[in-house]
């Protein structure tokens, strides 16, 4: 029987990870996933229907399914550190977290994932790839060998990292940015859409263009 998942948000990544779960996403250990519904800290949203499935009320109603697995599907450029409040908010035990894996998506058999990372359509890991907890990897990211991502890190669609990479803890990575090979993007850190960064990114920076140049500290990191 596919175990139950509640997917914390109801905004596009959260709409996304349900659909991948309709597709026949899996959980690496649990096994096949059906989504009971969304949850969403927004009052107005409660006893609707998004896309077809109910939001079911608060983050906070994962006390009342204790069987179910859940994921945090939040975070924009303008708050990315929302998901790690609600995890740090919700502290539910390793095993509850689920980690979702698109059936389109190829990951080498050496890719490690962290409990509570949604990774999405086309999504690509060639060999050794460290990915940790809680990370978004949205549809058609490319990461190639010895690439480490840190918790809470948000990869957008498209974006490409090359070899030995380091995305440090909620950094978010804008859609399309392409990261030359064996550099660091520093924990908090925002590279903005289609940027292609050939230097180290500094922790808690915003660095757009081509090539990436800082624009200014960070905010919606916290």
């Amino acid at each position: 029987m596919p175990v139950p998942l509640l997917i914390v948000g109801s905004g596009g990544f959260a709409r996304e990870t349900a659909e991948a779960v309709r597709a026949g996403a899996s959980d690496p250990a649990a096994g096949a996933l059906r989504v009971l519904g969304f949850l969403d800290d927004d009052p107005s949203r409660h006893g609707t229907e998004v896309d077809g499935l109910p939001v079911l009320g608060p983050s906070e109603v994962v006390a009342d399914h204790p069987d179910a697995r859940v994921v945090v599907c939040t975070g924009s450029p303008t708050d990315y550190g929302s998901r790690r409040r609600i995890v740090e908010r919700l502290d539910l035990a390793a095993e509850r977290w689920a980690t979702v894996v698109h059936p389109a998506a190829v990951l080498a058999p050496s890719t490690r994932l962290g409990v509570g990372t949604a990774v999405l359509a086309s999504v690509v890991a060639t060999a050794s790839v460290g990915v940790g907890e809680h990370v978004a990897v949205m549809p058609g990211v490319i990461l190639t060998h010895d690439d480490e991502v840190g918790p809470f890190a948000t990869l957008g669609a498209g974006v490409r990292l090359g070899g030995g990479v380091t995305v440090e803890t909620g950094a978010y990575l804008g859609a399309g940015s392409v990261v030359r090979e064996r550099l660091t993007i520093g924990a908090g850190a925002l590279v903005g859409m289609g940027a292609v960064v050939t230097r180290d990114v500094p922790p808690g920076e915003v660095w757009v263009g081509v090539p990436a140049r800082r624009l200014r500290e960070a905010t919606g990191r916290s």
